[in-house]
């Protein structure tokens, strides 16, 4: 059984294994089938939390260590240059030095500057960081205007585009195709995304996306140079595979040739970025494309405690389509810990209020704000928080925003840090200083004006502070790990870490939206916001997309270690209407509410081994699930109150008027005696659908959308005799 992933940042490690055998060692079952299987194609299915990382650098590092693998044949992607820097750390620490571990631009812009001058000659084009002001260059020339929303939307079209391999022209009838809700007409995108390549071209430069598509340009063009690449890289690892994108799999596919030596990771139920083009179908057919691959299941959930596990858990028993029916059950490996916390609020600075109020007693009791952290579906919920965290003297730290070394006051602190690092001999303020940690306190509180003592508020000059402070730990955290560690030593990691944005710890609650909170933890999480509207968000209206935004909360409740709350609000503003309510996606997990119909339970851990030489046509694959359709006119039905009626908005009703009426006079009487709106006994679409359907028994009744449990047992039988034509009794019973 192995620990929790939670470690410091420089986490006191055992010493290099002395063996290929002593790699294995601390493994659970799973994990090591997974570390053990070096031959031809492996999938792993890895819930949250399960020690995904850990299994494959243990793999990589068994295979170099046994003489299996060569070091230099093994190339590892993954999609962060700090989850790349992270796996070289572990690869070194188990004596696997000299694996390549890159993401898919890295390792791609790396071959492409090789290879470039040989393919076509000359130097290769200059790569911009940012497309948006090209985007806004190219829009201008065309003689339209975008707004700062609209530039940031068309720039992801076009983004979308490019990994999806779709060119100018196609892009109306892929968006449509792909249900994409295209932010301009998509015939004007399109012209805009041919403007935008054409200005690229003009002045000589290439995108990130170039990145990828030049690559696969090269290798498809020249096989001399796609077997000298192959040659190199024998062994492939992916990791987080339900994230690629059509692009990143047509050029895996050129890289792997006809060998089938790859090993990829990944969980359906973390796919939450299919809005920029990634698709979890290369994750769920791999067996199919693979007949003989072996499939291993991690389950043992290392991070989060039962409680939490039983809410992700519940979460996913609800979820619906393909992605679905490949779920994990997950089994916590932790010792009980407190039930997650449900909240409701009148409105969202309340909500904001009570959230900052419940943080600050966590850090009054001892846990650290670094572990802390308010995770949100968009980034405009945040200055709520922030102001709240503020009043409330909480110290926080806002994640995707400006990135840590990039900061002025970080940028100074380094070049101080350089010129102590070599000239210190003849800095008076570290004569009496001889371990790390002070001497980076003394460079950094003369020339960053660094105090032990945190300054008072919280504004601009907290956050300076924080981030000097950042610095600070890390050498404490560096001069524990490595006893002999010198000031030349810290820089070289602060190197390190800026090339690979691998920021140090603020000591601040974190505010994330559930987006940017991937492959993220922490002690106590806080999900505000989640109701009607926000999860799932408005715009999300076909099946997909609403059990994308499951999957969304779902990726937020496994980030929590320990504690978890969750909360909502009733209305945007103090004294607004309160028209929202709870996310559906809570409904029979929050107490007091009404179990959906739960689905059979989810994949356990294990291991499936393929059989080679199956053909990957006779593979069946799993049906869809059917989309609801209109009984009138055999639509698909995406509105909430279109799928209660079961028909179109517009389509013709069967509905008894006499017994709509009916049903609205004992309605208006039921709200009355309990002095309640007449919308809490049923909705007007509710009383349409009874209408419409006029059910004669329970079990009917209880099918309409609406007819909650509860409400079945207090108003069912009165309902079913309108239905039936009877008069009720003169007292009218109430809930």
């Amino acid at each position: 059984m192995t620990a929790a992933t939670h470690s410091p940042l420089f986490p006191q490690v055992p010493a290099v294994p002395d063996s290929a055998d002593a790699v294995l060692e601390g493994l659970d079952p799973e994990q090591r089938e997974v570390a053990t299987a070096l031959r031809g194609p492996v999938c792993v299915l890895a819930g949250a939390g399960t020690g995904k990382t850990r299994a494959i650098t243990h793999r990589i590092a068994y295979g170099v260590r046994s003489g299996i693998l060569q070091p230099a044949s093994v190339l590892a992607v993954t999609f962060t240059n700090r989850a790349a820097g992270e796996m070289r750390g572990r690869l070194r620490q188990l004596g696997a030095q000299g694996v390549q571990a890159r993401t898919f631009h890295s390792a791609a812009l790396r071959q492409l500057q090789y290879f470039w001058p040989k393919a076509v000659g000359g130097s290769l084009p200059r790569l911009v960081d940012r497309k948006i002001q090209l985007v806004a260059d190219a829009a201008a020339g065309l003689g339209t205007r975008l707004d700062r929303g609209e530039l940031r939307d068309v720039t992801g079209e076009i983004e979308w585009c490019k990994v999806t391999q779709t060119i100018p022209a196609d892009y109306p009838y892929a968006a449509a195709k792909a249900g994409r809700e295209a932010p301009r007409d998509p015939t004007e995108i399109a012209h805009l995304y041919a403007a935008y390549e054409d200005l690229k071209r003009d002045r000589a430069v290439i995108d990130f996306e170039d990145v990828l598509l030049l690559t696969v340009a090269v290798l498809q063009d020249r096989q001399d140079i796609a077997e000298q690449v192959r040659a190199q890289y024998q062994h492939f690892v992916v990791d987080e595979y339900q994230d690629v994108s059509p692009l990143q799999q047509r050029l895996l596919d050129l890289w792997l040739g006809d060998r089938d030596d790859l090993c990829v990771v990944g969980d359906a139920s973390q796919t939450i970025y299919s809005f920029t083009g990634a698709t979890p179908d290369h994750l769920l057919d791999f067996r199919a494309r693979h007949p003989g691959a072996t499939v291993v299941k991690l389950v043992r959930d290392y991070r989060s405690t039962p409680q939490v596990v039983r809410l992700a858990n519940g979460l996913l028993a609800q979820a619906h389509g393909r992605a679905a029916d490949h779920r994990l059950e997950l089994v916590s490996q932790r010792p009980s810990g407190p039930e997650p916390g449900y909240t409701e609020y009148t409105d969202e600075p309340a909500e904001a209020e009570g959230a900052a109020r419940r943080i600050r007693e966590l850090i009054d009791a001892g846990v650290p704000a670094a572990e802390i952290a308010v995770l949100f579906r968009t980034n405009s919920q945040s200055e709520t928080y922030e102001q709240a965290l503020a009043d409330a003297g909480v110290p926080y730290q806002l994640r995707g925003a400006e990135r840590f070394f990039d900061r002025p006051e970080v940028r100074k602190a380094g070049l101080a840090l350089r010129g102590a690092a070599r000239f210190g001999g003849n800095d008076s303020r570290l004569d009496d200083v001889v371990d790390l940690p002070s001497q980076v306190r003394a460079v950094l509180s003369g020339e960053g004006g660094w105090t032990i003592q945190p300054p008072a508020g919280s504004g601009a000059v907290r956050k300076r502070w924080e981030s000097l402070t950042a610095l600070v730990n890390l050498a404490q955290d560096l001069a524990a790990a490595r006893p002999g560690a010198t000031l030349a030593d810290f820089v070289a990691e602060l190197d390190e870490r800026a090339a690979a944005q691998h920021a140090p710890t603020v000591q601040g609650v974190t505010l994330a939206s559930l987006h940017a909170a991937k492959g993220l933890e922490w002690d106590a999480v806080f999900l505000v916001g989640v109701a009607e509207g926000m999860l799932p968000i408005t715009y999300a209206r076909t099946d997909e997309q609403i059990e994308e935004e499951r999957r969304l909360l779902y990726v937020g409740v496994t980030r929590a270690r320990e504690r978890l709350h969750v909360s909502w609000s009733l209305s945007r503003s103090p004294g607004g209407r309160h028209s929202r309510r709870p996310s559906r996606f809570l409904d029979g997990l929050r107490p007091g509410t009404t179990p959906t119909v739960g689905r059979s339970a989810g994949s356990v851990g294990g291991v499936e081994r393929g059989i080679r030489g199956v053909d990957a046509t006779a593979v069946p694959r799993r049906a869809q699930r059917t989309p609801a359709r209109c009984r009138v006119c055999g639509r698909t039905l995406t509105d909430a109150g279109e799928m209660k009626l079961m028909r179109c908005e517009d389509c013709p009703s069967d509905m008894d008027e006499g017994l709509y009426e009916r049903l609205r006079e004992w309605r208006a009487v039921q709200a009355a005696n309990s002095g309640q709106p007449d919308f809490c006994v049923f909705t007007d679409r509710t009383l349409m659908a009874i209408a419409e359907n006029r059910p004669d028994s329970p079990a009917e009744l209880s099918r309409i959308p609406g007819v909650l449990s509860r409400k079945l047992r207090s108003y069912g039988a009165e309902v079913l005799a309108i239905c039936a034509g009877q008069e009720l009794d003169d007292e009218i019973a109430v809930d």
